[in-house]
């Protein structure tokens, strides 16, 4: 059987969103490996927020993240976007005049401003638990930031949102996983851009892909890969844009698709 890539979400497929990893992930992902398969994280998370040791110790042969906009192959890094700090300035701006709440995220570090996401903001406090000195502040380094995408509180009128994506939609994609919260990421970036990118660079037919993920921002991913996988806990977007939907997470999704396949 010819050498795979194998590329997986993270949160909803791998784990869920209490850090909690099956027993049979761990093994499949093993199998995987000494099989002569490769594994590969494919999450919209930046780098910075990919850090759990734990999450780590499965063993990836590497890391596509931010949408694309990073890609680690071996420990090293092997492609990187990041967004201009002028372009930075000009789009915190201007979003914050629509009310917009953003939060920059980069290789090193993640942006936040206290002022804007109090202690009784949910993902905020998510991310001062999970960050820890890695979560720094927006304006206290502004202009200095290192970021490949954002992700914004988007809580704010209809109409005003609506005009803000559309002044953003030119140099973004949008990622909208409710009316509430997006993500925004350099044009020309995406899960399945930085999938295929990372077969080019590992020397990985794109024919022997494989993606696994649950939610909206997988689809793209789901739809490149030559098969996708989709969760049994998974959106009904992101099942009917797979070729398969595996059981769920926590009951051994990972296992039984990697097993249908007969990549374990």
């Amino acid at each position: 059987m010819e050498k795979s890539a194998v590329f997986f979400d993270i949160d909803g497929t791998l784990w869920n969103y209490d850090k909690f990893i099956p027993d049979s992930c761990r093994e499949a992902i093993s199998l995987l490996r000494q099989n002569g398969h490769l594994a590969f994280i494919c999450s919209g998370r930046a780098r910075a927020f990919i850090q759990d040791p734990d999450l780590l110790s499965l063993g990836f042969d590497g890391i596509v993240c931010s949408c694309g906009c990073h890609i680690e192959i071996g420990g090293k890094m092997a492609y990187e976007k990041l967004i201009d700090n002028e372009k930075l300035i000009e789009t915190i701006e201007m979003i914050r005049g629509y009310g917009f709440r953003p939060i920059l995220e980069g290789p090193r570090h993640l942006y936040m401003e206290d002022s804007e996401f109090g202690l009784d903001d949910g993902f905020g406090n998510i991310l001062r638990r999970d960050m820890g000195s890695n979560l720094i502040g927006i304006d206290s380094n502004y202009g200095k930031w290192e970021a490949n995408k954002m992700s914004c509180a988007t809580d704010v009128d209809e109409a005003m949102r609506l005009e803000c994506f559309d002044r953003l939609k030119k140099d973004y994609q949008i990622i909208e996983h409710s009316e509430t919260v997006c993500e925004l990421v350099p044009a020309g970036h995406t899960k399945a851009t930085g999938m295929l990118k990372a077969c080019e660079l590992a020397g990985i037919n794109p024919e022997n892909t494989y993606a696994f993920g649950d939610s909206e921002n997988d689809l793209d991913m789901l739809e490149a890969a030559h098969i996708g996988v989709a969760m049994g806990n998974g959106t009904a977007r992101a099942k009917a844009a797979a070729n398969y939907v595996t059981t769920a997470f926590d009951d051994d999704g990972i296992y039984n698709g990697l097993r249908h396949f007969g990549l374990i």
